[in-house]
């Protein structure tokens, strides 16, 4: 496997690791599941502490909703591999971000 490759999987797994870790956090914390309505409750302040927070725990929140959608609802295999190619991507991103914040605060060599 190419270093490339490697760190594209270690930016994907920490990415969803974080996603799972905020959105669990926020759960145990407000007593209720983390989704994008978050965008649309209280007053602008509490809307603008929200994005932060949904851009790293979006992936997570994306997988819950499209594998939950799947079960319920049964959606097709189409928008399921699609939503999930969207949250692999996202958190791939988020990860990287993630990954070079503690490269570079020395955290990570």
């Amino acid at each position: 496997m190419s270093p490339e490759a490697l760190n594209s999987l270690f930016s994907l797994c920490i990415g969803f690791a974080l996603a799972g870790a905020l959105a669990s956090g926020y759960q145990a914390f407000a007593e209720r599941p983390a989704g994008f309505e978050l965008l649309q409750q209280g007053v602008t302040q509490q809307r603008f502490a929200a994005v932060p927070f949904l851009v790293f725990a979006a992936p997570f929140i994306i997988m819950r909703n499209t594998l939950r959608g799947a079960r319920i609802e049964r959606r097709r295999f189409e928008f399921v591999m699609m939503a999930t190619v969207i949250a692999g991507f996202w958190s791939m991103m988020s990860g990287t971000f993630f990954v070079m914040t503690l490269r570079a605060a020395g955290l990570l060599v």
